[in-house]
């Protein structure tokens, strides 16, 4: 290696580091947003300051032995066998230790599976890869997908101070209140994880697994599915909006409203114009993850679009695939409303390179279920 070479690495890692030196970092955990992170968050401080306390004694101690028991002050070493009296001690010293951090672990242990008493309760489903959220107790339910837009993905534009980290319908809950989340999964397995509130829990096919919320704070807390679930595993994050009691209800009301205008839409008869333009955004948002934006697909796990059998094949029978779904194509019919599944039908046969020229209403797809 010459010495152009060696200055050029060199000057590279500086230009490195002086970058990198001016990134805007934490070294600790999130400030806690609920009562089991903050319990969490104080486990691991006093188990931070035990270790340190350990790293000064054990390595004080080495270092005095070093400096005044070495062989240039004339110092000779103790020559003994056994010792039972240190060796008591230094076996009763870390049970001591161990038991001390023991209890505080084992307390915020049971207190996190504790989810008795709940004021309400969300069913979170995770699926390749979006979230579903339903309100057991006030009969809402919908879906929460990943709202970047696509031009700061290909790297077209900005990026945004959210990037990856924004969705089109956050999860709302009331301030104060102990909600129980069920979580479970419907294809692979997911996580939902929000580090403010001391919550990562596996979302399992085939298994509901319970914890628990309760937001001191009015705010909007982020987090992302932390299991390797797929290729647009890093497309799955998670919005939470703590709101105040009063504004939480004035919500609940109008996705309320907002169901009930979709459920007046499935009797209404449609023009295939009105559906195709409305089945593009539910189309985006739902489905061009897999059978991508163009209708191309990502042979062969997702197939196309254009030219799909399904697609330009009997309408029945793509009301039966997007109600029911199949092998590894989701059912769609506890996820979108009657309008949502029929506009998507009118998009997917008269556009993508499809022209099919029929489609079907929002009651045949409701007769249908």
């Amino acid at each position: 290696m010459n010495k152009r070479t060696i200055l050029s690495l060199g000057a590279t890692f500086l230009s490195l580091f002086a970058v990198n030196s001016h990134a805007d970092y934490a070294l600790n955990l999130k400030a806690p947003a609920t009562e089991i992170a903050g319990q969490i968050y104080g486990l691991h401080m006093l188990i931070l300051w035990v270790c340190v306390a350990i790293f000064v004694v054990v390595f004080s101690l080495m270092f005095y032995s070093i400096l005044k028991h070495r062989k240039s002050v004339g110092h000779k070493a103790a020559q003994f066998h056994e010792n039972h009296w240190l060796e008591v001690i230094w076996t009763i010293i870390p049970v001591i230790i161990l038991v001390c951090m023991a209890y505080p672990a084992t307390k915020t242990i049971l207190a996190m599976k504790d989810t008795s008493a709940e004021d309400m309760s969300i069913k979170i489903t995770g699926s390749q890869w979006k979230w579903a959220y339903d309100y057991l107790d006030q009969d809402v339910k919908f879906i929460s997908t990943l709202s970047t837009p696509q031009d700061q993905i290909e790297n077209k534009a900005e990026k945004g101070e959210n990037y990856l980290l924004e969705v089109d319908n956050p999860m709302v809950v009331p301030v104060g209140k102990k909600v129980k989340l069920l979580i479970t999964s419907q294809d692979v397995n997911h996580a939902w994880w929000i580090p403010e509130f001391g919550v990562k829990q596996d979302a399992i096919p085939g298994f509901v697994k319970e914890v628990w919320i309760r937001v001191e704070q009015p705010g909007v807390y982020r987090g992302q599915c932390a299991e390797l679930c797929g290729k647009a595993h890093g497309y799955m994050p998670i919005v939470v909006e703590a709101k105040p009691e009063a504004e939480y209800q004035t919500w609940v009301a109008a996705q309320k409203d907002a169901a009930a205008a979709a459920d007046a839409g499935a009797d209404k008869e449609w023009v295939m114009d009105e559906l195709v333009t409305a089945g593009k955004a539910v189309y985006e948002k739902n489905c061009a993850v897999c059978h991508g934006a163009t209708g191309a697909g990502i042979p062969p796990a997702f197939p196309a679009m254009t030219g799909s059998t399904v697609a330009n094949g009997p309408v029945e029978g793509h009301i039966d695939i997007l109600l029911n779904g199949k092998n590894i194509m989701p059912a769609w019919k506890d996820v979108l409303n009657d309008t949502d599944i029929a506009a998507v039908i009118a998009y997917e046969r008269n556009a993508l390179g499809n022209s099919t020229g029929d489609f079907a209403q929002p009651s045949a797809v409701k007769a249908a279920r």
